[in-house]
């Protein structure tokens, strides 16, 4: 199994592919990043595509990509902060009134009321009335609830998109004071095909990468990291105490604008690299 990491070409993004697994990135920075956008990718293979949340700056990045927000039609959202949801009415809003459709989101059940009722509701809920009824979720979206998966070392879920295989695990982001996935409020990160996992966002959590390294031997970890210690994510050093034999394959996501000044460090611990913007990861047999 091999990584092969190329960089967009030519635009707009193609939203089909030979059928390998490739992640694109849409964004590589923090919640506050001024140069590289937000962390969320869009996952290809085959005929089908996901976008993993979708942030702020989202539509403004496909835009520059040649694209619309509107040409999404798959969403996964890991959490509820703005660089992963701060897209979302806009891309509810436009499908609705302007395209005349409505997206796919997997998500579910308690997470959906969370994101509606807590952040999408008023904004988008009060516009109009449909059977005597504001705006539901369901009247915006088409919703494919992922099923529970027993035996896994945490709360895992699983769902398929075509030939894409989901299986999202909850993760231990917020508050800080959470000290396991069961104690934080509800996030998660997902599992792509048996071969990549992609934490989003999380403070590190030594047990969530081992174990499930130990049952899927990934051929990439992305991994949330920012280069100061405390708050809700993975530090570098932290991350650096992990193996050398799952450093080696951990490519780092989600960090700040200066991130220049720890390139050399990462390449010191034995960390595969951290992510670019606009580059594809493809995942080759």
């Amino acid at each position: 199994m091999a990584i092969k990491i190329r960089e967009l070409k030519e635009k707009p993004v193609k939203l089909t592919n030979d059928g390998n697994l490739s992640l694109f990135f849409v964004g590589v920075g923090s919640a506050f990043s001024k140069t590289h956008y937000q962390n969320n990718v869009l996952v290809i293979k085959g005929k089908e595509h996901l976008l993993i949340d979708c942030g702020t700056k989202t539509p403004q990045a496909f835009y520059e990509l040649g694209m619309n927000i509107t040409d999404i039609r798959n969403f996964l959202i890991t959490h509820s902060h703005a660089d992963h949801i701060g897209g979302l009415e806009e891309v509810m809003l436009m499908n609705r009134y302007v395209k005349r459709q409505k997206p796919t989101i997997i998500i579910n059940d308690t997470y959906q009321h969370v994101l509606w009722d807590k952040s999408l509701k008023g904004g988008s809920g009060f516009n109009e009335e449909e059977a005597g009824k504001l705006l539901s979720f369901a009247n915006l979206w088409e919703i494919i609830r992922p099923t529970w998966l027993p035996d896994y070392p945490r709360e895992t879920l699983n769902a398929d998109l075509g030939d894409l295989n989901l299986k999202i695990f909850r993760t231990m982001h917020i508050p800080d004071t959470s000290l396991t996935w069961e104690t934080a409020f509800w996030s998660s990160g997902v599992i792509l095909d048996n071969r990549v996992l992609f934490t989003s966002d999380t403070k590190f959590d030594r047990k969530l990468i081992e174990e499930y390294d130990a049952i899927f031997e990934f051929d990439a970890i992305f991994h949330d990291v920012q280069f100061f210690g405390g708050g809700v994510h993975s530090s570098l050093e932290e991350v650096n105490g992990l193996s050398p034999e799952i450093k080696k394959k951990i490519y780092l996501m989600h960090y700040g604008d200066n991130w220049p000044q720890f390139e050399g460090k990462v390449k010191e611990y034995g960390i595969a690299g951290l992510c670019k913007q606009w580059h594809f990861y493809d995942i080759i047999d």
